[in-house]
């Protein structure tokens, strides 16, 4: 008798690639503000606007710099 291994190679790949997935969404949970206020940063220099940090990260905006 031959069995087939073509589906429990799958199935190791999908859990693989859940495992990768919650990974990743973690991170993003975990550093979203950081990675928020970044991207909020580098927006700001380039509309010539002054970054104001947040008090908690995420929260950081953007502010004029006119008098």
């Amino acid at each position: 008798m031959k069995h087939k291994s073509s589906g429990q190679a799958l199935v190791e790949y999908v859990l693989i690639i859940a495992i990768i997935s919650v990974i990743a969404i973690s991170l993003v949970n975990y550093f979203g503000g950081y990675l928020k206020d970044s991207i909020t940063k580098t927006s700001c220099s380039l509309v010539g606007e002054e970054y104001v940090k947040g008090d908690k990260p995420g929260e950081g905006y953007c502010e004029s710099k006119e008098n």
